[in-house]
């Protein structure tokens, strides 16, 4: 793979490992983190820069993880942004390319993305899915919203960080998947959650109940790994509570704004908003079962 300038904002739990990829995949790589760099990166050969513009000034290819859509709008128009930095490029320089990896609006993102092309440069929204694990061990699904001449060239760096890789279609069609996956998962552990509360309820063994189905047509990644963290208790974070919250909430924003019905998504969020109220915006996100247990004061595991 022919060896690139890549430049690297949001350094958080997702994006320190998928920036970790790259600098060990040989390209050049140029980070900026709004707060403290992980240790990893620190320690890498990855070039520090003092503001997102000097990012966008020294690479070709500029990399946002991001939490949400008011955070990529300061990264990339805000003082010392990618968009001053894409403006100060030396003559002669590549086209940029901007790729926001972030999940965020998908209205927001075809607004965002006609402004930095106006500034001469391209731009890809590329949402991911596997979590903190595909982070770590680059299978990542990816989904790309932009020209397809873009994505076949900025292809071999999402191959160096995900598995799974799809364009989906123009600007802002990455994060429109994105938010669909978000709505499959939320319904899909609210699910897992009221069948294993229901069996553990009505005196069967909950793991064993698991266990029969990951063999027949219910069977799902969700059942599999989140049905485990129901029966065992094991709430520790994956991914936050609070974040599917965002997500759900640029589903339900986007759908008044077309015109759709969410009824089952807009249950999911406020099973996610009882748990935040009881402290647990950190659980992860199969807690969401927790609300559903508290509903039935009964907590699966703890017997008849």
């Amino acid at each position: 793979m022919t060896q690139q300038r890549i430049g690297f904002i949001g350094l958080g739990i997702m994006g320190a490992p998928m920036c970790g990829h790259l600098i060990a995949a040989g390209h050049q790589v140029f980070v900026f983190a709004r707060s403290k760099l992980p240790p990893a990166i620190v320690d890498s050969p990855a070039t520090r820069c003092a503001s997102a513009a000097e990012v966008a000034q020294r690479a070709d290819v500029i990399v946002t993880m991001l939490p949400d859509t008011p955070d990529v709008e300061a990264v990339l128009f805000g003082g010392g942004g990618i968009a001053e930095g894409l403006r100060q490029r030396p003559a002669g320089a590549a086209r940029a390319t901007v790729v926001d990896m972030s999940s965020i609006s998908p209205i927001a993102t075809k607004d965002m993305a006609a402004r930095i092309e106006a500034l001469g440069a391209d731009h890809l929204d590329a949402p991911v899915s596997g979590g903190e694990v595909g982070a770590r061990n680059a299978t990542l699904s990816i989904m790309v919203g932009g020209g397809e001449a873009v994505f076949e060239r900025i292809r071999p760096l999402f191959e160096t960080v995900g598995k799974n890789i799809t364009r989906v279609g123009g600007h802002g069609d990455g994060q429109t998947a994105k938010v669909a996956n978000q709505i499959i998962v939320a319904l899909n552990i609210e699910a897992v959650g009221e069948a294993l509360l229901f069996a553990a309820k009505a005196g069967a063994d909950p793991a064993k109940v698991r266990q029969a189905l990951m063999g027949g047509f219910a069977a799902s990644r969700i059942l599999e790994v989140h049905g485990e963290r129901m029966v065992k208790r094991t709430f520790e974070p994956g991914f936050r509570i609070e974040l599917h919250q965002k997500d759900l909430n640029l589903a339900l924003s986007s759908a008044r704004a077309l015109g759709v019905s969410l009824p089952n998504t807009a249950t999911a969020q406020e099973l996610f908003n009882a748990c935040a109220a009881h402290g647990g915006k950190g659980w992860d996100h199969s807690a969401m079962v927790r609300a559903l247990e508290k509903m039935a004061n009964f907590e699966i595991g703890s017997g008849r």
